[in-house]
C-alpha cells in the first residue's frame, strides 16, 4: 500500500513543482471514434484544469493532435496511407480543431495562439529559435500555444509522424519542466495488457534501458491516433536528455490533469536528467561548433560573471561572418575566452551596432531588434 500511495503522489508533486509545462493530447481523447467530431465536453474540462494550471503560475503549452482525424470526418474520408489524402483532411480539420480550442478556454478569457510546426522547425537551429521565440511572445502575452505539426506541407521524409515526438521537442523550446502524454493508455506496462492478463503497471522509470523499450513491444493505442506506447517512451528519452520529467497518463477522465493532481490516477513518471536550464548550457557549452567571436571590454566581462546579458554597448571587436541563431566565443579583454552564447543577430547587423547603447539599435539598423546581442539565458560561461 505505501508503495501505490507513493507512486499516485509522484505525478502530483512533479505538477506543483513545474513551472512550465507542456501538455500532449491525443486524439483518441479529443475526436469520437463515432463521427461525432470533438468531444465538446471533455476538452472543456481539459481547458478548466489548464486554466486552473495557470492561475496557480505555471505556464502551459499544448501539442494538440486531432486534425486529421477531424477532417477525414468533415471530408468523408477513410484512413489511407496515401499522404495526399492526410494532407487534405489535415487542411480541412485544423481549423476545426482550433475552434474547438478556442471555445473551451474562452470561459477563462484566455486567448489561443496557432504553431503549425514541421520537422525542419524543430531541426533546424534558426528555425528552432524563431519558433521558441514566437512560443515565448505568446505565453508572455497570456494567451495559450497551441501546436500540431503541419500535415499539410510536410513531406514523408521531412515529418515526425506523431506528435509524442513533436511534443517533447516543443517541451524543449520552452525549457519546459514537464511533459504530460496525455493518450488513452495510463502508463508503461511490462507487456500489452490487452494481450498478456500478466502484464504490470510501471509507475516510476528512473532511465529509459533496453529492457524498458522492449515493454512496449508494439503496443499501440485504440482509437483515431497515430503514436503507441513506442513513441511515447521515444519522446521521454528526448525530454529526459534536456532535463524535462515526463509523465504518461490516461486522459479519459472528465479533467484530466486534476485527476493527477487528486493523486487518484494510475500513471507513469519518467525521471529527467538534470534541470532544462543545465541541460541547455551544456549543449551551448559542449556541442556547438562556435561561428565566431565577439571581444568585450572589462565591464562587460564583469557583467556576465554576474549573470548578465550580453549588450552591445560591451562589445569592442567581432570574428566571423554568420547568421543568427549560431554559438559564438565570447572573449575577454585579455583575448580569452570567458564565455560562449547563441547571437540574436547576424555578423552583419552585430558589426553595425558594436559599442553602441540598446537604445541606438533601432537607429542603427532602421528597425527594432533585441536589446541585447547575446542574452544571458542563452549564454554560458566558460
Amino acid at each position: 500500500m505505501p508503495e501505490l500511495v507513493e507512486a499516485l503522489a509522484r505525478p502530483a508533486a512533479l505538477i506543483k513543482a513545474a513551472r512550465r509545462i507542456t501538455v500532449k493530447v491525443g486524439s483518441s481523447l479529443l475526436v469520437s471514434g463515432k463521427g461525432d467530431g470533438i468531444r465538446g465536453n471533455w476538452l472543456a474540462g481539459l481547458g478548466e484544469d489548464i486554466a486552473q494550471l495557470r492561475q496557480n503560475g505555471k505556464q502551459v503549452a499544448v501539442v494538440s493532435s486531432g486534425a486529421v482525424a477531424l477532417g477525414r470526418q468533415q471530408l468523408g474520408l477513410k484512413r489511407s496511407p496515401r499522404l495526399a489524402l492526410k494532407q487534405a483532411a489535415a487542411a480541412a480539420g485544423q481549423p476545426l480543431l482550433m475552434q474547438a480550442w478556442a471555445a473551451a478556454l474562452s470561459p477563462f478569457g484566455i486567448p489561443i495562439g496557432q504553431l503549425l510546426l514541421t520537422l525542419d522547425d524543430t531541426e533546424s537551429r534558426r528555425r528552432w529559435l524563431n519558433a521558441r521565440a514566437t512560443m515565448d511572445v505568446i505565453m508572455a502575452q497570456g494567451a495559450l500555444p497551441v501546436i500540431n505539426e503541419n500535415d499539410t506541407v510536410a513531406t514523408e521524409e521531412l515529418r515526425y509522424g506523431d506528435n509524442d515526438r513533436l511534443s517533447a521537442r516543443v517541451a524543449q523550446m520552452i525549457q519546459a519542466d514537464l511533459l504530460i502524454l496525455l493518450s488513452d493508455v495510463d502508463g508503461v506496462y511490462t507487456a500489452d495488457p490487452a494481450r498478456d492478463g500478466k502484464a504490470r503497471h510501471v509507475p516510476h522509470i528512473e532511465a529509459i534501458t533496453d529492457e524498458v523499450e522492449q515493454w512496449a513491444g508494439g503496443t499501440s493505442g485504440t482509437g483515431v491516433g497515430s503514436g503507441g506506447m513506442r513513441t511515447k517512451l521515444a519522446a521521454a528519452k528526448i525530454a529526459r536528455t534536456f532535463g524535462c520529467a515526463t509523465i504518461i497518463a490516461s486522459g479519459h477522465e472528465q479533467r484530466p490533469l486534476s485527476h493527477l493532481m487528486s493523486g487518484g490516477a494510475l500513471a507513469t513518471v519518467i525521471d529527467a536528467a538534470g534541470s532544462p536550464a543545465r541541460a541547455y548550457k551544456q549543449w551551448i557549452a559542449g556541442s556547438l561548433v562556435p561561428a565566431g567571436s565577439v571581444s568585450v571590454d572589462e565591464g562587460a566581462a564583469h557583467a556576465l560573471a554576474a549573470g548578465k546579458s550580453l549588450l552591445p554597448a560591451g562589445a569592442t571587436a567581432l570574428e566571423g561572418t554568420f547568421e543568427r541563431g549560431v554559438c559564438l566565443r565570447v572573449l575577454g579583454p585579455d583575448a580569452k575566452e570567458i564565455a560562449r552564447g547563441i547571437t540574436a543577430y547576424t555578423s552583419s547587423e552585430m558589426r553595425a551596432i558594436l559599442g553602441c547603447p540598446s537604445s541606438e539599435i533601432e537607429r542603427r539598423l532602421g528597425y527594432s531588434g533585441p536589446d541585447e546581442l547575446i542574452h544571458r539565458n542563452d549564454l554560458v560561461l566558460m
